[in-house]
């Protein structure tokens, strides 16, 4: 084993647009669509980059990898859940990120339930029911723009993702 003064997983050359990405931070979200109960026919995804342009109606946008899962099951029913993770679901986030193991499949690791929209994480306190209104390729991005059908807002601290971590609610709760 050898033993590194610097971060072994850094990249070498550091692309600067996502360094400031990395600096600007967000609550972390978890968007999932799929209809029925089958969880092999539902898709989610962990994502950050999520913008509120409130209006009649409201709506939301958000940066999604238009090669995932997520992305085709979104196209294919029109609709999804966009829950608020908390501090408590970080495993949650990195299992639909991809970057941690999740036997199963990452809906095997928490308790969902159908919703009009799609499956819904039963835990989340603030979530909203959206509708498709377009997406757009943007970058290496879709740019999703969904327009928000009904609104759950409770009084849970959004988890936080920052430079690569993930950040303790400023209310200092334990882990």
């Amino acid at each position: 084993m050898t033993i590194h003064s610097s971060h072994p997983f850094r990249d070498p050359e550091a692309d600067p647009v996502r360094r400031l990405r990395g600096r600007l931070g967000g609550a972390v979200t978890l968007w999932t669509a799929g209809e029925g109960e089958d969880v092999f026919e539902w898709a989610g995804l962990t994502v950050t980059s999520v913008l509120v342009a409130n209006g009649e109606p409201a709506r939301l946008l958000a940066l999604v990898d238009p090669d995932s899962a997520f992305a085709d099951v979104l196209e294919a029913t029109g609709r999804a859940v966009v829950a608020v993770l908390t501090w408590d679901d970080r495993d949650l986030a990195d299992a639909f990120a991809g970057t941690a193991p999740a036997p199963g499949g990452p809906f095997r690791q928490a308790e969902f339930t159908s919703s009009p929209w799609g499956p819904r994480l039963t835990r989340v306190a603030t979530w909203a029911g959206v509708q498709l209104e377009s997406a757009t390729p943007v970058g290496w991005s879709s740019l999703v723009t969904a327009v928000v059908e009904e609104v759950t807002v409770g009084e849970d601290d959004p988890l936080i993702h920052r430079r690569g971590r993930y950040l303790r609610p400023l209310d200092g709760s334990p882990d």
